[in-house]
């Protein structure tokens, strides 16, 4: 299959790929997503072939208004609706229970549930009227692998496995949705992001957190919460403490390959970096991180000599907390010691 880079200006085209039954990636604010017609149970099961991803992850439906959400979801409650209101369009994935046999399993990963999202990107809320249905949205990446940001990333990736890729520069913020769970009786996050539990506790109240990796045996509710996410090819090692990188690049200038080092510009500067250790910058502060992480991560995928992948860690709070997720996955939870 010969795949596309669409402009903007292509956007019918990519709309009309979506009502034939055909895969087109989609840029978001958070990571470009997979995209295919939500309501055409062959294409959205094309889309687990394509990127080798476990059919009982569940897939985020992407809508343009919350009168489409209506259309599959049961009724919404009024906390629901705030929260529309308030984080729409936004990087605010919401679980819902749906309507009896109104999506298909293929979607829910069997469940009687689906995350909804309302992208906070004009080009994909377009091509979402244009197609006139909803649009499932993985992230456009071969399953366990760090999520793209680029359409360059995408094509690395799906090349020859989709019809096409809708290009919109890089995304802004660099890490997935957050997904919120309302479909229970105590409203419970299970995968951090950009919009935090504190944003939305000012919203609607108290919620859980509960973003776990689930039992083998157990159906998740969101992406990201049962399988490998995130990992390059070469082992990722958080170094948790300032403290640790004298020990930690002292440990890379003895490997008999190069190693990476991702860190904030301030932190490679303060130290005099081995001959055989390639930096990547994570800019100034924990919101650049977060932006640049999967980059990074992807960027010395492509260097295949580089077998570890020394990382700078943050605290675990606002947008640390999607950060420190999504490094703790690509790492298999792997921490530096001396």
């Amino acid at each position: 299959m010969d795949t596309k880079i669409y402009t903007v200006n292509d956007l019918p085209q990519a709309a009309k790929e979506i009502q034939n039954g055909n895969l087109v990636s989609f840029p978001t604010e958070t990571v470009y997503g997979l995209g295919a017609d939500a309501t055409n149970e062959v294409a959205v099961k094309s889309v687990y072939a394509a990127k080798g991803r476990p059919s009982d992850n569940p897939l985020i439906v992407h809508v343009d208004s919350i009168k489409m959400v209506e259309k599959y979801a049961q009724p919404l409650s009024e906390a629901a609706k705030k929260l529309i209101s308030t984080f729409w369009p936004g990087p605010l994935t919401i679980i819902f229970k749906l309507k009896p046999g109104s999506l298909s399993k293929a979607v829910t990963g069997g469940l009687d549930t689906a995350a909804f999202r309302n992208p906070n990107n004009k080009v994909t809320l377009e091509l979402i009227k244009e197609a006139g249905v909803p649009i499932v949205g993985p992230s456009a990446n071969t399953s366990g692998k760090p999520s793209p940001t680029t359409a360059q990333h995408v094509y690395h990736d799906l090349k020859g496995k989709i019809a096409g890729i809708l290009d919109d520069g890089t995304s802004k913020f660099g890490v997935e949705s957050t997904v919120l769970d309302m479909s229970t009786d105590t409203p419970a996050i299970l995968r951090p992001g950009a919009v935090t539990s504190d944003d939305i506790s000012k919203i609607i109240g108290p919620v859980l957190d509960e973003h776990h990796k689930v039992a083998k045996n157990e159906v998740p509710k969101a992406p990201g919460m049962k399988y490998k996410h995130y990992a390059p090819n070469a082992q990722v090692y958080i170094i948790d403490h300032e403290d640790d990188w004298s020990d930690a690049l002292v440990w890379a200038s003895k490997q008999n390959s190069p190693v990476g080092m991702m860190a904030t510009d301030s932190r490679i500067a303060e130290f005099s970096i081995p001959d055989n250790v390639e930096t990547f910058s994570l800019g100034q502060d924990v919101n650049s991180a977060s932006h640049l992480l999967f980059a990074g991560l992807r960027h010395f995928d492509d260097e295949s000599e580089v077998k570890s992948i020394l990382t700078q860690s943050f605290d675990a709070n606002g947008i640390g907390e999607a950060y420190m997720n999504r490094l703790n996955k690509s790492a298999g939870q792997t921490h530096f010691t001396k």
